[in-house]
């Protein structure tokens, strides 16, 4: 989170770990979300994994070791700060199931998908792979991330 936000507050004594609030422009949807910390309102901003770790096991997570499976859940390339309610919306879902609303993302977000499961030698479905070629279409000088 500490990467996605801006103007950010943080608890002091905890070397910049716990962030109190922030600001976050979501990918996801555009809109601007003030963040602050609290039992309810924490939900209004969450962590994304791009790749469903339910998605990453069914397309060959299974196959990786233990500390394998722990980088890919805590790989920055595969995180990503979020408004809850999309990333509630999403579930489980890859590309072929759900994408961001904000269309003008959904190049960055398929591409960054593409790259984890390259970096963890994860499989793509069909259907998966048939709407990350419909959406790369609309934008072919699009690199993958580094990461």
């Amino acid at each position: 989170m500490n990467r996605d936000l801006t103007n950010q507050v943080y608890k002091e004594k905890t070397k910049q770990c716990v962030v109190l609030s922030g600001t976050l422009v979501d990918p996801f949807s555009g809109e601007t979300i003030n963040f602050v910390r609290g039992n309810v309102t924490s939900m209004e901003v969450q962590i994304d994994h791009t790749v469903a770790l339910s998605n990453a096991w069914q397309t060959g997570a299974f196959k990786l070791t233990a500390d394998q499976r722990k980088a890919l859940a805590n790989d920055p390339l595969n995180l990503l700060a979020v408004k809850g309610s999309l990333n509630s919306q999403k579930g489980d879902g890859d590309a072929a199931t759900w994408l961001p609303p904000l269309k003008s993302f959904r190049c960055d977000y398929v591409s960054r998908q593409i790259a984890v499961k390259i970096k963890y030698k994860l499989w793509f479905t069909p259907a998966e792979k048939e709407a990350m070629i419909r959406i790369l279409k609309t934008c072919p000088e699009k690199e993958l991330p580094k990461g």
